[in-house]
């Protein structure tokens, strides 16, 4: 019987080459040359992730068969008893991102191909435009739809923040102060100024990003039912997941959430009562690939599409990683994208590429993407 490939070290490279801190696992085995790399990126706590993988699983994982991807999973999530939080979750997501990278590698496969093949040639994408008014947003949409884009996140002053229908109380800490009032009031301004400067046949989406209380979000989510987007995302927070059996009762509006799951629990009970249209877990936040396509799965035969988390925190890694899955599952529905920049196709060669508004793979063995750590060091994570 031939001696098993095993995982020889367990490296984390932190980088920053644009406004986000980034975590890229880096498992290296002992078969010369061969190493896989994987998205453990936790922006908000990137170091609690570094050290979870360097001190807690590199000791467990060193010798270990790197076939045997589910046994690690598994292992790795109970090693330490308490389990699916979001430091623990990145950290293991980048070591198995990172095995199934290597397993590609040694079959010569790109990862979807692992995962049963093709359902589509390439990822529908959205991407992100926002304005102080109306008028910038539509803007700003027509450019994307100019360049070939399809889907098109709106959003009037990011999230919302930075405006209020009466003054802060005297002494109040400086900052944005939210207007429930007004975000609804201006934001379905807006929708409705968007709609009819594009037409009906392009997908328009909006994030709420959990900003207003179940009573108001069950409003709005009603009040923009006229304007037929894509999906509403975010409209409630995961404390508050009971909420959504009111709102399914009162409109149609497709609804999208997960980004802040952990744990299986969340977005099962949401699947199994078709509550959501739509899942977009941070998939290193849920732990990587392998619970990623289960999710997928259960999904599909529910009905019910995925959308994967993709902001610019999410690592080009983790990105590819987005893109092999889309590719594979017959419950994809759309992904988001951030428009990387010149600095991050140089660090991250293998990254991804959108052409008229789809996101094409390289169809390289593994997840098709590298890093270059030479270039990942002269941009080192800020700290502040």
């Amino acid at each position: 019987m031939a001696k098993p490939t095993t995982i020889e070290d367990v490296q984390v490279i932190l980088t920053q080459p644009g406004n986000a801190r980034l975590a890229v696992v880096k498992v290296i085995t002992s078969e010369p040359g061969l190493y896989g790399v994987g998205c453990a990126t936790f922006t908000q706590r990137i170091h609690a992730v570094a050290a979870a993988v360097e001190q807690h699983l590199k000791p467990f994982l060193i010798g270990r068969d790197v076939s045997r991807i589910e046994e690690i999973w598994q292992m790795s999530m109970v090693h330490g008893y308490w389990r699916n939080g979001p430091v623990l979750n990145n950290a293991i997501s980048g070591v198995d991102q990172a095995l199934w990278d290597i397993k590609g590698k040694q079959a010569a496969m790109p990862v979807h191909d692992l995962l049963g093949g093709k359902c589509r040639n390439a990822a529908n994408v959205y991407v992100h435009a926002d304005g102080p008014t109306p008028q910038d947003v539509t803007d700003r949409v027509q450019g994307f739809l100019d360049e070939g884009y399809r889907f098109v996140r709106i959003q009037q002053g990011l999230y919302g923040g930075g405006r209020t229908g009466s003054p802060p109380p005297e002494d109040a800490p400086d900052g944005a102060y939210f207007d429930p009032k007004a975000y609804r009031r201006d934001t379905l301004t807006m929708i409705e100024h968007v709609r009819s400067a594009v037409g009906p046949d392009v997908e328009l989406l909006h994030d709420v990003h959990e900003r207003l209380a179940p009573s108001d979000a069950v409003l709005f989510a009603k009040d923009v039912e006229p304007f037929r987007l894509f999906f509403l995302e975010d409209l409630l927070a995961p404390e508050d997941l009971q909420w959504f059996e009111r709102v399914r009762s009162q409109c149609a509006t497709p609804l999208a959430l997960g980004e802040l799951f952990n744990h299986p629990l969340e977005w099962r009970t949401l699947i199994e009562r078709r509550l959501v249209d739509f899942i977009r877990m941070h998939v290193s936040q849920m732990g990587g690939i392998t619970p990623a396509r289960k999710a997928a799965d259960m999904a599909h035969a529910y009905g019910i599409r995925t959308a994967w988390h993709g902001p610019p925190d999410t690592s080009p890694v983790g990105h590819a990683a987005n893109l092999h899955l889309d590719l594979w599952s017959p419950a994809f529905g759309v992904q988001e994208w951030y428009r990387p920049s010149e600095l991050e196709y140089q660090m991250f060669p293998g990254l991804p590429v959108v052409r008229d508004g789809y996101l094409y793979a390289n169809d390289r063995p593994g997840l098709g993407i590298d890093i270059d750590e030479q270039l990942a060091r002269e941009y080192p994570v800020h700290d502040v």
